[in-house]
C-alpha cells in the first residue's frame, strides 16, 4: 500500500514537471532540447566493475527564463561532476556550451543540433596524444534512454571514444558531497 502510495506521489510529480516544461517558454534556439527537459538519467561507464562502479546521473533543466539549457552530472555521487549551459551566441550566431567541472576548469563548445541529435565539438590543446578536438553526440532513444558517444579528432581523423547508454530514472538527481 505504501509502495503504491509513492508510486502515485511520484508520478503525479512527474505530470505535473512536465506539464511545467511544456507551458514555460524557451528560446526559439533552444526548442530542439525540450524532450530532455525536466528529466534525469543514470547511466554506467563502460570500465564500470562491480568492484570499482562508475556511475553518471545527468539531469536537464530549463534555465534563465528560459534562455539556457542547464545540464548537471555527478559520478559516483559527486567524486566528479560539472554543470554544462548551452545558450544562443549572438556574436557567433549558434549554440555554445560551457562545461564547469568540480575539478576547477572550464570547456567552451560549439553545439550543433542534427535532427533528434545534438553534438558538441570542442577545441583541445597540448594534448599528449595528438587530440585536437573532441566530439560528443546526444540523442533520446525512445524517450527512456539517452545514449551519448565521444569521439577524438586525431591526426584529422576521428577516432571512437566511449559510448555510454542512460536509462532514465524518477526521484534521483546528481548529487555532491
Amino acid at each position: 500500500m505504501v509502495n503504491g502510495l509513492i508510486m502515485v506521489m511520484l508520478l503525479l510529480l512527474e505530470i505535473s514537471s512536465a506539464q511545467d516544461v511544456d507551458s514555460a517558454t524557451l528560446s526559439e534556439h533552444l526548442i530542439a532540447f525540450k524532450p530532455y527537459l525536466g528529466k534525469t538519467y543514470e547511466g554506467d561507464f563502460i570500465n564500470s566493475t562491480k568492484e570499482h562502479p562508475m556511475r553518471d546521473v545527468l539531469t536537464w533543466e530549463r534555465s534563465l527564463n528560459g534562455n539556457a539549457i542547464k545540464m548537471i552530472h555527478s559520478v559516483n555521487h559527486g567524486e566528479y561532476g560539472g554543470e554544462t549551459m548551452i545558450m544562443w551566441d549572438p556574436i557567433t550566431k549558434g549554440l555554445r556550451s560551457w562545461y564547469f567541472t568540480t575539478a576547477g576548469s572550464l570547456t567552451l563548445s560549439t553545439v550543433e543540433i542534427r535532427g533528434e541529435q545534438f553534438i558538441t565539438i570542442e577545441d583541445v590543446a597540448g594534448n599528449q596524444n595528438g587530440i585536437t578536438k573532441v566530439k560528443t553526440v546526444i540523442q533520446l532513444l525512445y524517450g527512456e534512454k539517452l545514449q551519448k558517444k565521444t569521439k577524438y579528432l586525431m591526426n584529422n581523423m576521428w577516432v571512437d571514444g566511449n559510448e555510454m547508454i542512460y536509462e532514465r530514472v524518477y526521484g534521483k538527481g546528481p548529487l555532491f558531497e
